[in-house]
């Protein structure tokens, strides 16, 4: 019988992406096999528009996706257990507590 050993990643950063992307927010979707994360930073300043179906007066705030990944769902259970405790660690750090 094989024994399974743990994995050790040796994860490579780019050089280029060392800085990152900075994002206003996130939106996430899924189709039945990914899960989608789109990180989109606010392009320029809301401006006055119309809805296109209701006619009704809104604010159009142009963005841009600065980063897609795609994830599978298995994969997500993992990502928020690892968000939950980094959550946790920058709250004990900072002393600030997130908004609910």
């Amino acid at each position: 019988m094989t024994e399974e050993i743990p994995n050790q990643f040796e994860i490579d950063l780019p050089p280029e992406q060392i800085p990152g992307y900075f994002a206003d927010f996130a939106n996430v979707w899924h189709t039945p096999t990914t899960f989608v994360m789109d990180f989109v930073t606010v392009a320029q300043p809301p401006r006055e528009g119309t809805h296109p179906d209701t006619g009704e007066a809104v604010a159009v705030v142009p963005a841009r996706v600065v980063s897609r990944i795609r994830i599978p769902p298995e994969q997500v259970f993992e990502l928020a257990k690892a968000l939950t405790q980094q959550l946790e660690f920058w709250e004990q750090e900072t002393g600030r507590r997130a908004a609910e």
